[in-house]
């Protein structure tokens, strides 16, 4: 694990807004999605319509308060603590905008659009990379210590890796904003190790996404838990009316405790064929490819020889996979593959059979 100091947008050789969305949409063709990590058959038939029902309220200005007492209920914080936004994307945004900070630090590989909105905000970013040879596990000590803005996702995409709550917590220190992005906590059974919730942590900002486990990519709702000072100020970075009313009827429809039961039984759902997947990576071993483990989110990352080839191949064979290159701190050896049910999977894997012999020859 090493600190990069190299920071100037000059010298970036990652593709910061690359995102899995590009790898199906770039040639039109129709390919099984294993490159995008929102769960499939999603959002479900009840959800979509209480969505549907809101559009009977189009006219009015979008009104929040209710979505946001259900989130506040659903972590057992005041509403004061909740701030709904578009999307985990605008929070990254709107946290790179609205703090003061000198020294903001992202732990990587992970989630590129937290350095990427830090850039464009005009900052200097500094990267700590986790190392394979680690099991890209976090060190808190080498995180500098005047950082005063770290940033680290748990579990972390794309390296599936689920970070202990009091390792990530040992990051928080007076003066400094701590963020976690949750995106895909509530893919994890139980959501052990999730900060959510907490208030005893100095400085932390959770991010939550509800558009990962529920499908709602398009519509871009999420939220962020912090203190009361630090929601104003994010706040006042906000446009007026951000989050719109089938949005809002989406938040807060998924907080209730039917949409709490059903997402936790998806968890677990998603950690059986997720276990599926990995049993058939194993298989490819004596190939030289290596899976990261234990994999804890909806997404496994697999290094594996001639990647660039196997990509290409899987591509004509009809599927879709997510280059790990524009990830800081891997290579283009790198592929992330979102867990899909076992008949997808098996289907995959002949493919993926058909793929590395075809970048072997």
């Amino acid at each position: 694990m090493h600190t990069d100091r190299a920071h100037d947008p000059a010298r970036e050789t990652h593709d910061l807004r690359h995102h899995g969305d590009a790898e199906v949409r770039d040639d039109g063709a129709q390919l099984i999605d294993l490159a995008v990590n929102v769960r499939a058959d999603t959002p479900p038939a009840w959800l979509r319509g209480r969505i549907a029902d809101s559009l009977t309220g189009l006219a009015a200005y979008p009104d929040g308060r209710a979505a946001r007492a259900a989130v506040a209920a659903r972590h057992g914080l005041p509403v004061e603590r909740v701030l709904l936004t578009a999307g985990a994307a605008e929070a990254f945004v709107l946290l790179a905008r609205a703090l003061k900070v000198r020294r903001p630090v992202v732990v990587h590989p992970q989630f590129t659009e937290p350095e990427a909105a830090l850039r464009d905000a005009g900052h200097s970013v500094e990267r700590v990379l986790l190392r394979e040879a680690d099991g890209f596990r976090l060190d808190p000590g080498a995180v500098p210590e005047d950082a005063d803005l770290v940033l680290i996702g748990n579990p972390t995409n794309p390296t599936s890796v689920l970070h202990p709550a009091g390792s990530v917590a040992q990051l928080a220190r007076p003066g400094r904003t701590l963020v976690v992005d949750e995106a895909f906590m509530d893919a994890v059974p139980g959501e052990r190790e999730a900060l959510a919730g907490r208030t005893d942590v100095p400085g932390l900002v959770v991010l939550r996404s509800l558009t990962k486990t529920w499908g709602l990519a398009g519509l871009r709702i999420g939220y962020v838990l912090a203190a009361p000072e630090t929601i104003a100020e994010l706040e006042r970075a906000q446009p007026l009316w951000p989050v719109s009313t089938p949005a809002l009827a989406a938040a807060e429809a998924c907080m209730e405790p039917r949409a709490l039961a059903e997402a936790a039984h998806a968890a677990h759902r998603v950690a059986a064929d997720r276990a599926h997947l990995v049993a058939g990576l194993t298989e490819f071993a004596p190939d030289g490819l290596h899976v990261v483990e234990p994999a804890e989110a909806p997404f496994v990352l697999v290094r594996v020889p001639n990647a660039a080839a196997v990509r290409r191949h899987l591509r004509d064979l009809g599927f879709a996979v997510r280059r790990g290159d524009t990830f800081p701190g891997l290579d283009p050896q790198w592929l992330r593959l979102a867990v899909r049910d076992r008949s997808t999977v098996n289907r995959f894997l002949q493919a993926l059979d058909q793929a590395v012999t075809l970048a072997g020859r």
